[in-house]
């Protein structure tokens, strides 16, 4: 409750900036809520703000954003969570491999730091800043190759949210072929959700949201495997040091929060009137995460960071964009 206090102000600054995004995403559906939210965010970020809304503004970004996919449980039965969850393995498992592989030969061409390559790829290729985050104490990264590759992920994040469901209407995918594809193939879970949220918006049900949702948690997951292997790895190539893996901390727990109300929304009957509201606020709270992500984007920062780790980050994303499609047209998935 004290930290909850601490953080009041911050967050009713993003309830205020995503009450008007919200606004506007209903005047303009085509745009969305969301866009709308990362928008004003970033336009509000350029003013210079108290430092104690600070704290706020990243507890909506992180916790927020975490809370609302709990809450999109509730619109979810759980044999079609672990139907979509099972379907998507096989493109995940091929957009790793093609995240991983492009980081290793684009950085030793462009001579980038080992520790910024994999951070990149890690980012890339399972959940953006949180797989970075658990990722780097494990191969004893320095702040600044954490810097740099946060900072690359974010930009494409930000990208996502704005190309993906353009390109998703070029390209004529349907509903269930957008939500594989932006599931599997954007990095971050927050851009993941924002942008399936701004296709659903736009073509009028939610298949897109839900289906791009279960394929990232599923894809979130993946942190576990690929960290216990890189602290393996590190632990033998430094065999002086002991490498720094905590499953606890690592572990994606609002995953297990999700799987709970999916499986209470197939079991029980809760009356429709009232998942309806926790679903509308976990929709609307992905757009305050949206706006607070926004409120948090330095893009003065984000081009201070050099060409070469942009660039590293740009070949990832298109080759697990270019795989995920391949291996959807390939399956019949699409």
């Amino acid at each position: 409750m004290k930290n909850l206090v601490q953080h009041i102000s911050g967050m009713l600054l993003c309830l205020l900036l995503s009450s008007v995004a919200y606004g506007l995403g209903k005047c303009f559906p085509v745009i969305g809520g969301t866009v709308f939210g990362i928008v004003i965010g970033i336009i509000a970020a350029f003013w210079r703000r108290p430092v104690w809304l600070e704290s706020g503004i990243r507890y909506t970004s992180k916790k927020i954003l975490q809370d609302s996919i709990v809450l999109l449980g509730f619109e979810m039965n759980m044999a079609s969570v672990i139907d979509v969850g099972g379907q998507s393995l096989l493109v995940i498992i091929f957009t790793l491999t093609a995240s991983f592989l492009t980081a290793c030969l684009v950085s030793r061409r462009l001579r980038i730091p080992a520790h910024v390559a994999a951070l990149v790829g890690v980012g890339t290729c399972i959940c953006g800043g949180s797989a970075i985050a658990a990722t780097a104490p494990v191969i004893d990264a320095a702040e600044e190759d954490i810097s740099q590759a946060i900072s690359t992920i974010f930009l494409f994040n930000i990208l996502a949210v704005f190309l993906f469901p353009a390109l998703g209407s070029a390209l004529n995918l349907s509903d269930a072929g957008f939500g594989m594809w932006a599931g599997t193939a954007i990095n971050d879970t927050s851009s993941v959700v924002a942008a399936g949220a701004a296709w659903s918006q736009r073509v009028g049900n939610d298949e897109a949201l839900h289906i791009a949702t279960i394929v990232k948690l599923t894809r979130t997951l993946m942190i576990v495997p690929i960290t216990l292997a890189l602290a393996i790895y590190t632990s033998k190539k430094n065999k002086n040091r002991a490498s720094k893996y905590s499953l606890v901390k690592i572990f994606p727990w609002f995953v297990l929060g999700f799987l709970m109300t999916a499986l209470a929304r197939t079991l029980f009957p809760i009356p429709a009137a009232v998942t309806g509201a926790l679903v509308w606020m976990g929709k609307f709270m992905i757009i305050m995460a949206m706006t607070a992500i926004g409120l948090n984007t330095n893009l003065k920062k984000l081009l201070k960071q050099g060409l070469k780790p942009v660039l590293l980050g740009a070949c990832c994303w298109f080759s697990v964009a270019a795989v995920s499609l391949i291996v959807q047209r390939m399956t019949g998935a699409m």
